[in-house]
């Protein structure tokens, strides 16, 4: 074909005897270029299951997962699917957790600037904000009986904390679904809560330091462990004091089985058994290789939900790892970055006295003496000079 002639891909396939006079190669090539193109049909009709979909958490009748991608809050059959969008807003939306009849669902927003707790239904629509604090707020859990939300933020030590008094140290608290007052319940720093069937009792992860929570293979007296406290008693008994990382305790059905993910044996976090009341009888559920398991949780039918490699997984007590196809259509704009200059240099004003170019960070911007947008001109790994 001459240059710029436009052809479509058929009829290439079938004007192929002007270059192959050959009859059995042009047989061989059209039967390859025909289950090539077919081939390409079927791929542009399957779904594509996004990555890096995370806070993966499991609704506890087992019906659907909920979980965070590109700062949104997405809901999935656990059977896979297309994905629904929960929230819409600018905001980055995070840390999604079921009220235990799974008809709402609490997160984390910062759509008032600080990471707020807000409540929707479970079908979506309008979110009602439950803290107003200055500082951040992650929800960990309802309350047994749905009435509380229970998260965690450095607001207040008490008098008679012996805790140095450092932000990423918090405390835990609970505020009405209804929205109200907050009540501290615990001083001490306790993450992932999972009450067990007492309704007050739970289990948690404690936090010990500033190591960062996406560190892997780090071992160290900094670690996470996973507690039991008893509220009756108002003590602590630590289940898994080893000197690696331990975390995201989930409660199976059988109210005495916890599931909980752990880098224990030198490898890559997986997710692990243990009896409640025999925490040194542990037990392997999951053996992935290179990875951290991430986001664990578990449905009152025993379905266990987490994320490998940037996708979901369900698992059924006694199965195999079993991977949730999901389809996920956004209209994604080409997002504008917000910056703050300090330290521009060599601002050129243009002949016509309307735009302004400058240096900033080695790249060279353009700005509108008239509009409030800037463009960057350069993208190169040197310097640029003006």
């Amino acid at each position: 074909y001459p240059p710029n002639f436009s052809a479509t891909f058929f009829d290439i396939l079938y004007d192929l005897p002007i270059f192959v006079k050959n009859n059995y190669q042009f047989t061989y090539m059209k039967r390859l270029l025909t289950g090539m193109a077919l081939g390409l049909v079927t791929l542009t009709s399957q779904a594509i299951t996004p990555l890096w979909m995370r806070d993966a958490q499991i609704s506890p009748d087992g019906s659907m997962i909920a979980f965070c991608y590109k700062g949104d809050i997405y809901k999935v059959s656990t059977q896979g699917g297309s994905a629904i969008q929960l929230t819409t807003q600018d905001s980055y939306e995070c840390n999604p957790i079921w009220s235990p009849d799974s008809k709402q669902i609490a997160f984390a927003s910062d759509r008032d600037g600080n990471f707020d707790i807000f409540i929707m239904s479970a079908n979506g629509g309008s979110a009602k904000k439950l803290t107003k604090h200055s500082s951040a707020e992650y929800p960990s859990a309802f309350t047994p009986d749905g009435k509380h939300v229970v998260f965690s933020a450095n607001i207040q030590d008490p008098a008679q904390s012996a805790l140095h008094p450092a932000s990423t140290m918090t405390e835990l608290y609970q505020v009405p679904v209804e929205g109200g007052r907050t009540r501290q319940i615990l001083a001490t720093p306790a993450e992932a809560v999972c009450y067990i069937k007492d309704g007050k009792s739970f289990l948690y992860q404690d936090r010990k330091g500033l190591e960062d929570e996406w560190r892997k293979h780090h071992t160290s007296s900094v670690t996470r462990d996973i507690w039991l406290y008893d509220a009756k008693t108002g003590k602590h008994t630590n289940l898994t004091n080893i000197g690696g990382e331990d975390r995201d305790p989930s409660l199976a059905p059988d109210g005495k089985t916890v599931y909980f993910l752990s880098e224990r044996k030198g490898g890559s976090m997986n997710v692990y058994s243990m009896d409640v009341n025999a925490p040194q009888n542990i037990q392997s559920v999951t053996s992935f290789k290179t990875h951290p398991v991430r986001f664990l949780s578990v449905a009152n039918n025993g379905l266990l939900c987490y994320a490998y490699d940037g996708e979901i997984y369900t698992q059924a007590q006694g199965g195999k790892p079993n991977k949730v196809a999901i389809d996920i259509t956004r209209d994604d704009s080409e997002q504008l970055a917000d910056l703050k200059v300090s330290g521009a240099r060599s601002a050129t004003v243009s002949p016509d006295g309307k735009q302004i170019a400058f240096l900033y960070r080695g790249e060279v911007f353009v700005t509108s003496v008239d509009y409030a947008t800037t463009k960057q001109i350069t993208h190169t790994p040197s310097a640029e000079q003006g």
